[in-house]
Order: C-alpha cells, then structure tokens, then sequence
C-alpha cells in the first residue's frame, strides 16, 4: 500500500510539472529541484546527470526527464507513472483548449494571457539556467561558500571542461565544413573529456 503511495504521488508531482511549465522540458527543472529536496527519489546532483543524459538522447528532454527520474525512483512502474503523469497534462489540455483557441484566436483578452505566459515561461527557464550554473560551477553553491568563505568556491574540472569545449566549439564555427558538424559530436567531445577530467 505504502508502494502504490508512492506511485500514486510520483504521479502527481509530475502531473503538476506538466501542468505547468509552460513552453517545454528545460521549464520542468524547476519542479524537479524542487522534488530533489522535498523527497529522497533522486539528489540534486543526480538532477544534472538526468539533465546531460536527457539532453544527449533523442526525445523531448521533459519526458526523457520523467522517465530517468520515475525509474531512479521505482524501476519500470516508476518510469510510467512519471512519464504518464508529465504528458497528461498536455494531452488533456490539448484536447480541451484547442478547439477553443482556434475559435477565439483574435480575442484581445486572449492574446494577453498568451503575452504574459511569455514572460512567464524564460523567467522559468532563467531560473533553471542560473540553477544548473551554481550546481556545476561551484563545488557546495555559492549561497554556501558566503555562509563559510573557507570551503574551495569553483568546481575547476568543471570549469576547464566548459572552457576547452567552448574554445573548440566557437574555433570550429570559423570553418565552414566543421561549423556544419552534427551537435551529437560536441556530447561526445564533452563525455570524453569529462571522462578524462573525473579519471
């Protein structure tokens, strides 16, 4: 009974990321940081490796997220629940609201609300990115490090990695032939060299 609880809120977590952010997978980060420190499914830390492997497979990163982190939390009926909880949303939404739109796309009051979901949605995704950048940049956050300035501030194998990557990337866009390179190589540059750089 405990179990299917548990199911039953993993759901529910991820219905209400779906529900509302708005304008795609990067906007569902937040719920997720959100769920790392509300229950023990998966760390902050764990988060990032959901968001590089997600990134790095084909899929909406959303759903690749609801995945990984439904079966970090409960195998193969974990991974269901989380993805079928994210995607509802949408689905029921979609069904209700399109016929709607398409009827009143001229409506004044309607352009508002669509207007101000704009905003709304690179808030979101600001906000994921500011979060990433403390999580990979510095080695215990930089809240931490104001509280006790003596703990180390750079994560630095992070640092140099996010350099040479992006030295090697802004160099090959000078090329013609290698700017045309598919974005899966510079995953693999980076996997490689993060390999190299955690040895």
């Amino acid at each position: 009974m405990e179990r299917i609880l548990e199911f039953v809120i993993i759901f529910f977590e991820f219905f209400k990321a779906g529900l509302f952010a708005v304008g795609g997978g990067l906007a569902t980060i937040p719920f997720l940081y959100e769920m790392a420190d509300k229950y023990d499914w998966f760390t902050k830390e764990e988060l990032l490796d959901m968001i590089a492997v997600s990134e790095s497979t084909p899929g909406p990163i959303g759903v690749n997220m609801a995945t990984f982190a439904g079966f970090r939390m409960g195998g193969i009926a974990g991974a269901l629940c989380a993805t079928l909880g994210l995607v509802a949303p949408a689905f029921i939404v979609i069904i209700i609201v399109v016929k709607f739109i398409e009827k009143n796309k001229d409506n004044p009051v309607l352009k508002k609300v669509m207007d101000g979901l704009k905003p709304a949605v690179t808030a979101l995704v600001l906000v994921t990115a500011l979060n990433i950048f403390n999580e990979v940049f510095f080695i215990k956050g930089a809240k931490n490090f104001l509280k006790n300035p003596s703990i180390d501030l750079f994560n630095y194998k992070s640092l140099i990695l996010f350099i040479v990557i992006f030295g090697i990337r802004y160099a090959f866009s000078k090329n013609k032939k290698l700017k045309k390179l598919h974005s899966s190589v510079w995953v693999l540059v980076g996997a490689v060299l993060g390999i190299v750089l955690k040895m």
